[in-house]
């Protein structure tokens, strides 16, 4: 099974946050019986009737990791919709199919189900809703690591055992954990595998003291491409492809590589040392939005930069904006047309112009704040889904949704729990939808023609990531990420 794709169409909302979306006549009003006709893509067969209910338009849904557990609210009211007890220290990462977010905790990876649901029907879909709840689909990983949906397949990364795990997420919602292939690296170490559309691997080699390869694996297990030259290597984001497939870049300590056209290719930088350990990235645009650090030995080790990068895959470039304030690693994504977004620590949301560095909006969203020391504490972050930066303030327990295309303000919501980590999910891995043709959500005709209002938009999720969620570094100055 393959993930289904769904091309976007503009259409008129009635309000930001809300994925409105065509259904079949009565589909909407709360019934629960299924769909009759013919099953499309399968996403609702799991559920039985009687636990699920469907609806007209899905909201977005917000899963935060605190002390004790996992809480998921409605975006639309900030209403509770459930909380399960995990112990130790819990990790969230998409989990590749729009609905399901990969839980690490312990030496497991759990699949946590967010309760949306899309079914295809013909030229439309049907939505439903069901109570959120941890499953038993469990993957053992001693120290877990990253979590990496790209293309079909999701990789698991164990940094104890240098286990790679990878999986079909679309299976997630029939009830099922469809392991694809299991393989290893060399030695356990603080790594990440990529999937790659061909069906090969792109995956770190190293130790727990070492770490400066990467190498491209093709799909039955043989070395093509392979570079040693990316000391500390930590991060990855995924591109726009070429021609030839996927582009794929990673941190460095002595500037970025990047995997391109079957090749590696090394950033050019100033310096001996420069750092881009979290990178995220957006498959429709070429350029990788990545922190900027320039000190191999910084006082009180840690670096708190004020500049991040923007690394063009097509040149190996990177130009370097300096914002003015300071951020941490939970502070970057991607707009849902490839805006980078920083979180500053002015309490501003930075949203720019990958290609040209310009800053389209500033966006006043929090108090003034200090990166925690301890990486594991709660502090300012954000997560973008459904053309929406959802922004937490853990110390005023508030999120603050803003519209990316316009840096508009639209919702302000009270958290039930003070958060460390945030996963927004709109019940598809692409987030795109084609409307029944002639039709919006609430059935007016020929909505797309018609002058959006200053809360319209285009609904396109990025929470999926394509491959750039940042892991967790054991006892590194920056990225303070360890599991």
């Amino acid at each position: 099974m393959r993930t289904v794709f769904m091309k976007r169409r503009v259409v008129a909302l009635a309000g930001v946050g809300v994925l409105a979306l065509a259904a079949c006549s009565g589909g909407t009003g709360g019934g629960t019986g299924a769909s009759d006709g013919g099953a499309g893509d399968g996403a609702a067969e799991e559920a039985p009737a009687s636990d699920r209910t469907e609806v007209g338009a899905l909201s977005p849904r917000i899963v935060l990791a605190h002390e004790g557990g996992v809480t998921t609210i409605d975006s639309s009211d900030g209403a509770t919709l459930g909380t399960e007890d995990v112990e130790g220290y819990v990790r969230l990462n998409p989990a590749g199919d729009g609905r399901h977010v990969a839980v690490s905790a312990s030496d497991a990876i759990t699949m946590y189900d967010t309760g949306l649901l899309v079914q295809g029907h013909g030229d439309h879909f049907h939505y439903y809703v069901q109570d959120p709840a941890l499953t038993d689909l469990t993957i053992d990983a001693p120290m877990p690591g990253h979590v990496v949906p790209h293309g079909d397949r999701t990789a698991l990364f164990a940094d104890g055992t240098g286990a790679i795990t990878l999986i079909d997420p679309t299976a997630l919602g029939e009830g099922e954990l469809d392991v694809l292939e299991e393989t290893s690296t060399e030695d356990p170490h603080h790594g990440v595998a990529v999937p790659l559309s061909d069906g090969g691997l792109l995956t770190t080699q190293g130790t727990e003291d070492s770490r400066s390869t990467v190498q491209v694996l093709d799909a039955e297990g043989t070395v093509t491409a392979e570079t040693d030259d990316c000391p500390g290597v930590h991060g990855e984001a995924a591109a726009q492809p070429t021609e030839s497939g996927d582009v794929i870049s990673l941190g460095c300590e002595n500037g970025s590589v990047i995997y391109r056209d079957g090749e590696f290719h090394k950033v050019d930088i100033e310096g001996d040392y420069q750092r881009s350990g979290n990178q995220k990235g957006d498959e429709d645009s070429p350029i990788v939005l990545a922190d900027h650090k320039v000190e191999a030995d910084p006082a009180g080790g840690i670096e708190r930069p004020t500049e991040i990068a923007l690394i063009d895959t097509r040149s190996d470039t990177q130009e370097i904006v300096d914002l003015g304030s300071e951020y941490w690693f939970r502070s970057l994504d991607r707009g849902p047309d490839g805006e980078a977004l920083v979180l500053t620590a002015d309490g501003e949301l930075n949203i720019l112009d990958p290609e040209s560095g310009e800053i389209l909006h500033e966006v006043p969203v929090t108090e003034e704040w200090t990166e925690p020391d301890n990486w594991q504490e709660a502090g300012p972050m954000l997560d973008v889904a459904d053309g929406t930066a959802f922004v937490v303030d853990p110390a005023a327990q508030k999120l603050t949704m803003v519209d990316v295309a316009s840096g508009e303000i639209y919702r302000e919501l009270d958290l039930p729990v003070v958060p460390h980590e945030i996963q927004v999910t709109t019940g598809t891995a692409s987030g795109e939808y084609e409307v029944a043709p002639g039709a919006d959500a609430h059935g007016e005709d020929d909505a797309e023609d018609e002058g959006e209002d200053e809360h319209d938009h285009e609904h396109e999720d990025s929470s999926d990531g394509g491959g750039d969620h940042e892991g967790h570094d054991h006892g590194e100055e920056d990225d303070e990420h360890e599991h």
